[in-house]
């Protein structure tokens, strides 16, 4: 095992992906299980994520989700990748986390986003639209003043149980994010790991524009992407096929759509256009077995002098996603615990195997 990943946090963040045949609430459910599973592997922190109308993502509340994986969970930090700030009010972001951090104090981390509906509908039915997140900058300020009780804006006003409350913030940032987060003293998450060059343009301009803050004395990098890994090659191939096939399908069609089997995928005729972006979605990402993803984690972890690894992995068959999970907790020296076969109990009743 190598010391550069050795020597790291390993965290995980989870869409809450719907598959055939399978309802949204279920997916949720396997969302709380999952984490269960990844804190008994000795991963740092479980994030979730926030989509709106899209067929294959159940996940549309992020702080109402962490509660539930927090309440799940004793000991991994929880968190969100990420709340898209302006979509919602900070005032009330702030307000959220100060309930998540009361009730879980010292596990739950603020990850912010600055994404808005991807399409126009969506947009107006969340009342923004796409100039909203040239604000960003501004809106981050605002909400951690709730926090630390710097408010210019509504200095009446008070954010409680946030005020006073210290839940770690992150920023998910490309390009000018990386910026935002330097200027506001913010850990920074940066992916994917198959834009290498860009990714490494971010970080160095984070690190050079970074201003220690109350919230980090100095520049913490999470580098984020996708990562399979199986037995062979093919099977971790295979893995990626599910999530592969959804983004061919929502570029061409326009709809996201819940995860196929693999076994069904193989079996499609695919246009041409399809088969473009099908293949174009099974490249870049960190594949392979134990052996293979050690190497190439090593060498992005060396370039980019990460501090963390933040990684997601979207496909049907959920006992493959687990395995690959156990596998990737060995290659960076995780405590290697069994996964658990933990039964549900009466309040947990109902929850899906992961």
């Amino acid at each position: 095992m190598s010391s550069a990943i050795a020597d790291i946090p390993f965290s995980v963040l989870d869409r809450s992906r719907t598959r055939e045949g399978r309802d949204a609430p279920e997916a949720l459910r396997d969302t709380v299980r999952l984490a269960r599973r990844l804190e008994a592997l000795g991963y740092h922190r479980f994030w979730v994520s926030e989509h709106h109308s899209v067929p294959g993502v159940a996940g549309s509340a992020p702080t109402v989700l962490a509660a539930a994986v927090a309440a799940a969970t004793s000991t991994i930090r929880v968190g969100t990748g990420g709340v898209m700030l302006p979509n919602h009010r900070p005032l009330v972001v702030a307000e959220q986390f100060g309930v998540l951090e009361s009730l879980f104090p010292g596990r739950i981390d603020m990850g912010l986003g600055r994404s808005v509906g991807f399409t126009d509908g969506i947009r107006r039915a969340l009342g923004k639209e796409k100039q909203d997140t040239e604000d960003f900058a501004d809106r981050i300020e605002e909400l951690l003043g709730w926090f630390t009780g710097d408010q210019r804006l509504y200095p009446q006003v008070h954010a409680l149980p946030a005020e006073g409350l210290r839940p770690q913030p992150f920023v998910l940032a490309m390009g000018e994010g990386a910026d935002i987060a330097a200027a506001a003293g913010l850990p920074m998450v940066v992916g994917d790991l198959r834009g290498r060059d860009r990714m490494l343009r971010a970080v160095e301009r984070y690190r050079e524009g970074f201003r220690p803050s109350p919230w980090a004395d100095r520049p913490h990098v999470v580098i984020s992407g996708t990562v399979a890994v199986a037995a062979t090659e093919e099977e971790a191939r295979r893995l990626l096929m599910p999530e592969a096939w959804s983004m061919a399908h929502s570029r061409t069609r326009g709809v996201f759509p819940p995860l196929a089997p693999a076994e069904r995928i193989e079996t499609l005729t695919m246009t041409a256009k399809e088969r473009e972006f099908y293949e174009s979605g099974l490249r870049g990402h960190v594949q392979g077995t134990e052996e293979q993803v050690a190497g190439t984690l090593e060498s992005v972890i060396k370039e980019t002098g990460a501090d963390e690894v933040l990684l997601t992995t979207s496909t049907y068959d959920r006992d493959a996603l687990l395995d690959s999970f156990t596998r990737l907790a060995g290659v960076a020296g995780l405590t290697r615990v069994p996964a658990p076969n933990v039964p549900a109990d009466p309040a947990r009743r109902g929850v899906a195997t992961a």
